[in-house]
């Protein structure tokens, strides 16, 4: 199990978010604790009076929104009640078990996992103290949970699902035909059959993790003339070194023809994971709106997905793919709507911060410099395509990260 814990200053956006995963009927409230009525019988406005109550008993603190989340391994499945008892034991043993609290269920994303919201301030109007609460409080209950219940640990998922396969080493395989052919072999029989991707662009995301790239040449070049491709291996600046390969003379074949037959199986096959990433870049983002963008590719790698970052010699952003380790998939931003697109994650993280040319670590950022040719020979490709597709117009958005919260939430609370 691995818990995280968020605070702010208030409950709104909190509850908004969860309450609209209701209505979406991707949440389920299980459990509204020491209040006076069962969570189905509350409305949006009773759950969070109960909360602001006792915030308005100290008002000299700060901070007395807690928002957690427990998150399970994606191979145990729970019913209803043992998460109620899960959450219960968690919060009398953190200290809250006599605050209020709600407990949300979330179905949304590829592993089973809950939020629970409450507040610090007691009734007598002290507060419960949150110093060092999620490295010690959290952290021993946790343990004795995972211990209690018979769940896996994290360091246990960690070694199961994470992917193993390192990096090609450049400076081993540059210097010969055989140890270069060996490597990109290596890389190529576990990435071209276990991830979803759709184009060669995507591909190359995957694939530069582990320092290899498909390359089909400058546009006038006889390899792309051909319809040819080759792979090759990377230094640790993302420059070509070695001896390039033939997708014919590696041993499956992946040429472009077979990528391209590929391209077209993995587009429904990916769409069942769109949530998922979604939903990681939604919570990256909810609990702090002036993250910067090397926040949110920090906070998407301890989920297990790999954030691309494009941009021009200027450091100026132009792209931006999610490499989901976890679903096997890749997804463009813009596929999962104008809201990931690299644009609205640089508004979203606060665009001032976003265009910094020192804002990523040099192994976030990809420059155009090398990036450029495969993404136009792509476009070229499939630029017919990409003009008669219908606009995506099925994008869901997370109820507090819409621009007029205001009037949002009055509609929220009416409604209910």
């Amino acid at each position: 199990m691995v818990a995280v814990m968020h605070f702010s200053k208030g409950f709104h956006r909190v509850m908004n978010y969860n309450e609209m995963k209701i209505a979406e009927q991707a949440a389920v409230c299980l459990e509204a604790a020491n209040y006076p009525k069962i969570a189905s019988e509350l409305t949006f406005t009773q759950k969070l009076k109960r909360l602001e109550k006792l915030a308005a008993l100290n008002d000299k603190t700060k901070v007395n929104g807690v928002h957690i989340s427990l998150n399970f391994d994606p191979t145990e499945k729970f019913s209803d009640d043992k998460l109620r008892e899960i959450a219960t034991v968690y919060m009398d043993k953190i200290g809250f078990g006599e605050q209020p609290w709600l407990l949300y269920r979330h179905n949304d994303a590829g592993h089973p996992h809950m939020h629970i919201v409450t507040t610090n301030i007691k009734e007598n109007g002290r507060r419960i103290e949150l110093h060092n609460i999620g490295k010690n409080q959290s952290e021993k209950a946790r343990k004795e949970i995972e211990i209690m219940f018979g769940l896996l640990r994290p360091e246990d998922s960690k070694n199961r699902q994470r992917y193993e396969l390192p990096p090609v080493n450049a400076q081993k395989a540059q210097y010969g035909k055989t140890a270069t052919k060996r490597a990109i072999t290596v890389v190529l029989n576990k990435i071209l059959k276990e991830y979803k991707y759709t184009s060669l662009p995507e591909l190359n995301s995957v694939l530069r993790q582990y320092n290899v790239i498909a390359d089909r040449g400058s546009a006038d070049s006889l390899i792309f003339k051909n319809h040819g491709l080759t792979y090759s291996i990377l230094d640790a600046k993302g420059n070509k070194v070695g001896v390039p390969i033939k997708a014919s003379d590696i041993y499956n074949k992946p040429t472009l023809k077979s990528l391209e037959e590929r391209f077209i199986a993995n587009e429904p096959l990916r769409q069942p994971h769109k949530s998922r990433v979604k939903n990681a870049v939604d919570r990256a983002l909810l609990n702090s709106g002036k993250k910067t963008l090397n926040d949110l590719v920090q906070a998407l790698k301890k989920d297990g997905i790999d954030t691309v970052i494009r941009q021009n010699e200027n450091g100026i952003i132009y792209g931006i793919t999610y490499v989901d380790h976890q679903t096997k998939t890749v997804f463009n931003g813009s596929d999962l709507g104008k809201r990931y697109s690299a644009k609205a994650i640089q508004e979203r993280c606060g665009a001032e911060q976003a265009h910094s040319k020192d804002n990523l670590r040099p192994s976030e950022k990809l420059s155009v410099k090398h990036l450029q040719q495969d993404e136009q020979i792509h476009f070229n490709s499939s630029v017919a395509d990409a003009l008669l597709q219908p606009e995506f117009t099925g994008d869901t958005l997370p109820f507090e990260l819409k621009k007029n919260k205001k009037k949002k939430r009055k509609r929220l609370s009416n409604n209910q």
